[in-house]
Order: structure tokens, then C-alpha cells, then sequence
């Protein structure tokens, strides 16, 4: 599965009418795309960063989507006021503990690797740092988004609340911490948003 996540820097008074938008015109019209399995979309309120991602069964449905999906999103940005900067991904990891609740955190981790290192980083984040995740208070879900042509991972956790995202930062930054070590990567950012729209008929990939 594929996955095409859409960044915008708006305007954070725009930021409400933005996520409407996006639940109320672009989600049904996204989700009755062939091929399409979800989407969700984060926010944060403080410096006006929205990331929209959607879910695919395969590259060629995500890459036929691309005529329809453009004239919306140009529609967000420009009612966000920013510019979309469009990325594509592999979808490595995806597991759901439970559905999110109104009020749902999520902290994303961009890191880099070597390339050739992929596949391990891959096995580590399955069998290692879900697994220490799922321990987690508060633990919602977790995916694994992989470029393996440019060695860039990122990591989204989503937990049931501010409070509980705020309790697990200590064991995180110990996780990426190992993570970095055994492979030699290198943490770009470690961001934190606020869920403002989830949509997911995605199967488990762990």
C-alpha cells in the first residue's frame, strides 16, 4: 500500500475552515476514488502546519488519482492560505490499537538512513518499537511511512490525548535515540499535531 501526504503551512486563523473543507467536500470525494482506503489529516494550531495524507491500494491507484485529487487540493491550500508541498510514500508499518476520540494527539518523527539499512529499520520498528509503543498510556495507532529511494522514515503516533503524548516523550526520545544508533540514521524533526481528521479502512501492516 501507498500513501500521499499533502503539507501546508496556512494561515492559523484559516486552520478551522481548512479542516472543514477537508472533512465535509474533500473526504467523500477522496474516499469514493478507486482505490483509496483513508485519510486523515493533522494540524498544528501554534505555527499553522497541516499535513492531509491519504491511503491507496496500490501505486498505480494513487498515481490515477492524481486529476482528481489536484483540483482539491489546490482548494485547501488556497482556503488555508499556503502553498501544498506533495509527497509520496510506501506504507511499512500501519497498526491500530483502537479508534482515536475527539481530542486525539499524534507526535511524528522524519528521520533518515542509509538506504541499504531500510529493510532493518523496517524489522526494528516491527518487532521492537511497536511492540514498546503498544506499553505506551494512551497508545492509539502507529504507521511507518518509507521512501526508500531518498533513506527517509516518518513515524506517526497517535495517542488518546495531549496529556498521555506528553507522558510517553521521555521513552520516545530513548527509542529514537536506539533507533539511530543501531542504524546509523539521523532524526530530521520530531513534530507534535493535533488529529483533526481520521478516516481509515487501511488492513493491518505490521
Amino acid at each position: 500500500m501507498y500513501a500521499r501526504s499533502t503539507t501546508i503551512l496556512a494561515h492559523p486563523e484559516n486552520l478551522d475552515r481548512g479542516v472543514a473543507l477537508a472533512r465535509d467536500e474533500v473526504l467523500p470525494a477522496v474516499l469514493d476514488t478507486p482505490g483509496c482506503i483513508g485519510m486523515s489529516m493533522i494540524v498544528d494550531r501554534d505555527s499553522g502546519r497541516c499535513i492531509a495524507t491519504t491511503a491507496w491500494e496500490s501505486m498505480e491507484a494513487m498515481r490515477d488519482s492524481e486529476g482528481m485529487v489536484r483540483p482539491l487540493r489546490d482548494r485547501v491550500a488556497d482556503v488555508l492560505g499556503g502553498r501544498a508541498q506533495v509527497d509520496e510514500w510506501e506504507i511499512g508499518v500501519l497498526h491500530r490499537a483502537h479508534n482515536s476520540s475527539p481530542g486525539a494527539c499524534v507526535r511524528v518523527t522524519w528521520l533518515r538512513f542509509d538506504p541499504a539499512t531500510m529493510d532493518r529499520g523496517l524489522d526494528m520498528y516491527r518487532q521492537s518499537l511497536l511492540p514498546a509503543m503498544e506499553r505506551m498510556d494512551g497508545f492509539c495507532s502507529a504507521s511507518l511511512l518509507m521512501d526508500r529511494a531518498e533513506g527517509i522514515t516518518v513515524s506517526s503516533v497517535t495517542f488518546d490525548s495531549a496529556d498521555a503524548m506528553a507522558a510517553s516523550s521521555d521513552e520516545a526520545e530513548r527509542m529514537r535515540a536506539n533507533v539511530t544508533a543501531e542504524l546509523g540514521g539521523e532524526v530530521l524533526e520530531v513534530a507534535e499535531f493535533e488529529l483533526a481528521l481520521a478516516h481509515l479502512r487501511v488492513p493491518e501492516l505490521v
